[in-house]
């Protein structure tokens, strides 16, 4: 039960432990290492020593290791899937998903591994550039530190440790207090990879002892974090000159034109709004409906709602369940009471049954009530009336957040109006906000964080562009 530091290669005691226990049942289920100040340093250093080995494997062998451990993950993706639900009360079959699209992430990594490359430079395009050759190099940055969320503990694991591998990087993973489980079981099957030892650390603690010390450490040259605003400027703004990329949430919005099929939209908002209890950074949180439609919607979208199955996240049935902490679900609750006394309309849930924060729906609510325009991270949706398409993009852009959008509608000039006129970092036509496969590029605007996931792009990030430049004179 109790579980050990991953440094160089080795698992290792520490003095200090936390206790872990399940969202949904309550019960102990581990103990988790603090570590301290010099176990995270020596993580660093595990990392930086092993920088070299990594610089030195061909892209293939970077390809082949990630190709292991996919692998691995084909072999035990039911036991990694259950390790998430049992951490995070995520539905088992949410679960499940996650570790399927991990294995694909992991694949894509492998892929983009062989295809790092750089470009020619036509330098006789210049006056002064002739009888000279050039060409552009990517190389890899170093060590990477990866602090991770809660609410997909492997993918967005995935997210960071893929590229960085792929790329020739060493990485220390901190993930979320909440959820280590899933990470120590990325550490135990890496160990059964190829890769040199070092290239991957696992330490656990706290954010002020562990993150602390990976952002401001001078060996490590690129942090890349998900998370929230206030702790993602704090990263920023202790990183010095180090790369910082930055995935800061959202309230992800929508908007329905008329004549577009409306059971098609309830039944992906439903998944957007609730899949994994809303705690998803591009959960959809806020429907901008046509006027004309508003009143079918409704009936159509509470009806659906009463028809999820509610419970235990070990239980495959299961599409709703208890939110990662009382405290996170207090607040959620709070906050819908705080809208309903600002003249919001509750439609459907807004109270807790059997610890479990029933799935809410709202309407009429006021701009600047929590729940519109800060991020809600729980299973609430507003759904307010619109008198126009423009005033609908209006709404989406009046925050100070924008990773995505969509749009539903059956008009091509709408469709290309929104897209260009939405102030986000990825718009979806016919669609949720909350769709997203593991290799396009995904990042926002404003709040909402600074560059690119999805594997070709972050290893971008993850690289540094070097140009040689041959004079043939």
């Amino acid at each position: 039960m109790k579980k050990k530091l991953y440094i160089n290669g080795q698992w290792q005691e520490t003095k200090d432990y936390a206790e872990l226990f399940s969202p949904y049942s309550n019960e102990k289920i581990s103990e988790i290492p603090k570590a301290s100040v010099s176990e995270v340093e020596a993580a660093i250093k595990a990392a930086a020593d092993a920088q070299e080995a990594m610089e030195a494997l061909t892209a293939y062998e970077r390809a082949a290791i990630l190709e292991q451990l996919v692998s691995l993950f084909m072999e035990h993706k039911e036991q990694a899937a259950k390790i998430i639900a049992q951490e995070s009360a995520k539905p088992l079959k949410f679960a499940l998903g996650e570790i399927e699209r991990t294995i694909e992430t992991y694949k894509f990594a492998a892929e983009e591994a062989k295809r790092l490359s750089g470009e020619m430079i036509p330098m006789d395009a210049a006056k002064g550039g002739s009888n000279r050759l050039a060409y552009t190099m990517r190389e890899p940055l170093g060590v990477v530190a990866a602090i991770t969320p809660f609410n997909f503990p492997q993918n967005l694991v995935a997210h960071k440790v893929g590229p960085a591998i792929a790329a020739g990087n060493t990485v220390v993973l901190k993930p979320a207090s909440q959820t280590p489980l899933s990470a120590f079981f990325l550490a135990r099957l890496l160990d059964q990879t190829d890769l040199p030892k070092g290239a991957f650390n696992l330490v656990t603690g706290s954010g002020r002892t562990v993150g602390d010390v990976l952002v401001e450490s001078d060996k490590v040259k690129m942090v890349t974090f998900t998370g929230s605003p206030a702790v993602g400027k704090g990263i920023r703004d202790k990183a010095g000159l180090k790369k910082v990329a930055l995935e800061l949430g959202s309230n992800a919005g929508m908007i329905v034109d008329e004549g577009v099929d409306l059971d098609v939209v309830v039944e992906k908002a439903i998944a957007g709004a609730f899949s994994n209890q809303g705690q998803v950074c591009i959960s959809l949180q806020r429907i901008y409906i046509m006027d004309s439609l508003m009143d079918d919607f409704l009936s159509r979208f509470k009806t659906a709602v009463g028809k999820l199955t509610i419970g235990d996240p070990m239980d495959a049935k299961t599409d709703l369940s208890v939110m990662i902490s009382k405290q996170e679900q207090e607040r959620a609750v709070q906050w819908v009471k705080e809208s309903i006394d600002e003249g919001a309309s509750l439609i459907a849930g807004g109270t807790v049954e059997d610890d479990v924060f029933q799935p809410t729906i709202l309407s009429n609510v006021a701009t600047d009530s929590k729940v519109s325009c800060q991020e809600v991270f729980a299973p609430v949706v507003i759904v307010n009336a619109i008198q126009s398409i423009e005033q609908g993009i209006n709404e989406i852009n009046n925050s100070d957040f924008g990773l995505q959008a969509g749009i539903f509608t059956n008009d091509i000039k709408t469709a290309f109006h929104a897209s260009k006129k939405l102030q986000v970092g990825g718009v979806l036509i016919n669609d949720i906000p909350t769709f997203r496969v593991d290799q396009m590029p995904y990042g926002g605007v404003k709040e909402s964080g600074n560059g690119k996931e999805g594997l070709k792009y972050a290893i971008e990030e993850m690289t540094e562009m070097k140009l040689v430049i041959w004079n043939q004179s």
